[in-house]
């Protein structure tokens, strides 16, 4: 296991303050603020945690309230809403400084048979193929302003092996494109066999590229370029089936639409051997920085 992935799943393992009230930390991100990835992921694992452990996370719902600040602890609430047979629900709210940062809910469901079906897998290459981001993010250097950004880019990203199939935003910005993107993902180690970690991780990552293809149909570079400004708004996940992070994941993603500063990313995460594991869709803030 990489030295990142440690340090990784020491950020998911919240310390319990009580029964129902979690506290964890936050680590660097590429821009000054928390990474909603981090806290989307710490979320579910503090609603995870108050769940029967037979209970499998089938969905989450969230809001991003506020900006989160890197340096300061983050209190994790959760409200048990409903205990049934078949179905558990969680709520959860972040705080920092005595405000809420982010609201989620979440559902958990024990495992049952049941009708099954799929639409098919997408193509795609093999992501053994695909330049890693160490070799890929250098040959684009001269797209940042900011020459550390290319460092804290690969910082942020090194607990996961997250591969491009075609070149990301920022190397084309200037030209819009089809409003799609895919990047195959999978952690840098092995993971225990623990089934909410596995979907917590997946969490994380599914909110680091997920408004690329926004960008993509209006040739921006994206955040880290500066030629756009903004922020995840919200991000729902439904979770089809078992799958594991530790493996080859296939992030399949598009944009439907973008009006009024807000833009709409759809996509669906496949596993290497063409099973529909995840749905998510979020919209994000994406505004033009004005002159």
């Amino acid at each position: 296991m990489s030295e990142a992935l440690d340090s990784l799943l020491d950020l998911l393992d919240l310390e319990r303050i009580e029964r129902d009230i979690f506290r964890g930390t936050s680590r660097s991100a590429v821009v000054p603020r928390v990474f909603g990835g981090q806290v989307a992921a710490q979320a579910l694992v503090a609603a995870g945690r108050t769940v029967p452990d037979d209970s499998q996370a089938h969905s989450l719902h969230s809001y991003f309230l506020r900006m989160g600040d890197p340096g300061a602890p983050i209190v994790y609430n959760v409200d048990r809403i409903r205990d049934g047979r078949s179905f558990t629900t969680r709520r959860v709210v972040a705080v920092q400084h005595g405000q809420p940062i982010f609201h989620l809910t979440a559902s958990f469901q024990t495992y049952e048979e049941g009708l099954d079906h799929q639409a098919p897998m997408p193509d795609a290459p093999d992501p053994e193929t695909l330049p890693t981001a160490a070799e890929m993010m250098p040959r684009y250097a001269d797209r940042f302003t900011d020459p550390g950004m290319i460092d804290r880019l690969l910082e942020a990203r090194a607990a996961v092996d997250l591969r491009y199939v075609e070149a990301p935003p920022f190397a084309t910005a200037g030209r819009p494109r089809e409003p799609r993107s895919q990047v195959w993902f999978r952690t840098r180690g092995k993971l225990a066999d623990d089934s909410l970690l596995h979907v917590c991780l997946a969490t994380y990552v599914s909110d680091m590229t997920l408004l690329d293809s926004v960008l993509l149909a209006h040739g921006r570079g994206g955040w880290a370029v500066g030629d756009v400004v903004g922020a995840s708004l919200d991000h729902a996940m439904w979770f089809h089936r078992p799958f594991r992070a530790d493996e080859w994941l296939l992030y399949d993603q598009e944009s439907p639409t973008s009006s009024g500063g807000r833009g709409l990313g759809q996509a669906r995460i496949w596993t290497q051997d063409g099973r529909l594991a995840i749905t998510v869709i979020q919209e994000g803030l994406v505004r033009v920085p004005r002159s």
